[in-house]
């Protein structure tokens, strides 16, 4: 070899390895943790600003080191959710136990709530999914797609508040507390804007429910994990139950159509988060006149405008790519206000029982059953129809998705996965507005 290839050799040999090199919020780890040390001083010596000023940075450290942990810890990163549920819980039992000084958990506290930093992340979340989905496949999806999601959740709630009669549970209090909040998509798009929407329409405070929303939810990833695992050893065993890895029976799987991504653009990301911020007030003022949750009315707004086709797509592809930029960016920080904020760890530790175990257990196989029965009806394979219209149902969103459609072996479902975890979502928030209307 000459002199001067191996200097080029060697030279991308350096690169290589420093590509590799170990990395937290893209940060090479000497870099994050100045960072880190920075944001923890101002929040220990006291002088922590107030407002988004303080709390954003250390929400996003310690919201970037438990995800971390959680990402790598065994077991925990493959049956319970991995960094989201770290970082939820271990925020919350910081804020608990004195491991936050008080001042700083205040100010978390009062920028999610007060400043309506879950608000604007919801905003951006819901928009930025639905616009950022295909036209023609929305449309189809739900045509015939909605209906085997209808199976899974109907029979999820129904088998949930019958078995929490019988264990004396009581069913209202399943259905509500257990089954819905598992079957609604995931922390940030499900329990959350749930807790909210039951806070204002039952007068109790949000934080109450989610302590018992999130250990339902996590508890509902895992074993949605494990029963898809067990659905794809059933497909191999009976072939006239599974499409091996192909949804509908008498034609191929439709797929998202391929159109042109624009490059990242900083103004069209800007026109995202005025889009985005404009229909959820938009759902606000609906709701002054509409008997139904601004969140409800905002997701059923931005359907329509993407049904309808009424956005060029390129503010559309905006506003996908500021959610794209929120969610990469701040969906840490976020759970570390959900935990501080939304979350008593005394009270979660206190609702965990044999009971509810049971009630999460039913849920996930009332959802597996009920979607796959009603997907058979509509013309798709039964294994199949379980795990996307009703295991990714009841996982935790997009991760949840991943490692469900990864346990099964069937990862050209996520089309149809992400159309569960979406649009799925969005309608229970629906739905929840409609069933407490119900109940109260």
């Amino acid at each position: 070899m000459s002199v001067e290839a191996a200097v080029i050799e060697k030279k991308l040999v350096q690169k290589a390895s420093n590509k590799s090199a170990y990395r937290i919020m893209e940060l090479p780890l000497p870099l994050f943790a100045i960072l880190a040390a920075v944001a923890l001083a101002g929040a220990y010596t006291g002088v922590l600003p107030s407002g988004m000023v303080g709390a954003i940075p250390v929400m996003m450290v310690v919201g970037a080191i438990l995800n971390e942990i959680g990402n790598k810890t065994p077991i925990v990163k493959d049956y319970f959710g991995g960094g989201p549920i770290v970082v939820i819980f271990a925020s919350a039992a910081f804020a608990a136990y004195g491991i936050f000084p008080q001042p700083v958990s205040e100010t978390m506290a009062n920028f999610m709530k007060g400043e309506g930093f879950l608000n604007f992340y919801i905003a951006a979340l819901i928009t930025g999914s639905i616009l950022g989905m295909n036209r023609k496949l929305l449309i189809k999806a739900a045509v015939r797609y909605l209906p085997a999601i209808i199976g899974g959740v109907v029979a999820a709630l129904g088998l949930a508040g019958l078995v929490g009669a019988l264990i004396g549970y009581g069913a209202k209090k399943a259905m509500l507390y257990i089954a819905l909040p598992i079957m609604g998509g995931g922390m940030g798009a499900g329990a959350v804007p749930l807790a909210q929407i039951f806070g204002g329409s039952l007068g109790v405070d949000p934080a109450e429910m989610l302590s018992v929303m999130v250990p339902a939810v996590a508890l509902g990833n895992a074993l949605a994990i494990v029963v898809a695992g067990v659905l794809d050893k059933i497909g191999k065993n009976n072939k006239k139950l599974s499409g091996d890895g192909k949804l509908m029976k008498s034609q191929e799987m439709e797929t998202d159509a391929k159109e042109s991504k624009r490059a990242l653009d900083f103004k069209m990301m800007g026109t995202g988060l005025a889009i985005s911020t404009a229909f959820f007030v938009l759902g606000c003022v609906l709701a002054k006149f509409i008997p139904l949750h601004e969140f409800a009315l905002m997701i059923l707004a931005v359907a329509a405008v993407k049904a309808l086709g009424i956005l060029p797509r390129e503010f559309e592809e905006g506003a996908a790519q500021w959610f794209g930029f929120i969610m990469a960016n701040l969906t840490p920080a976020l759970l570390v206000g959900i935990g501080v904020a939304y979350t008593d760890i005394n009270q979660v530790i206190s609702s965990l029982s044999l009971e509810y175990v049971i009630l999460v257990g039913t849920t996930v196989i009332g959802a597996t059953l009920g979607a796959g029965f009603m997907g058979n009806l509509f013309g798709f394979y039964p294994i199949e129809s379980s795990l996307t219209a009703g295991l990714c149902m009841a996982n935790m969103g997009g991760t949840g998705d991943v490692a469900v459609l990864s346990a099964a072996k069937r990862m050209e479902l996520m089309p149809f996965a992400q159309i569960s975890s979406r649009i799925g979502g969005a309608f229970m928030l629906i739905l929840a507005t409609a069933i407490l209307k119900i109940f109260i």
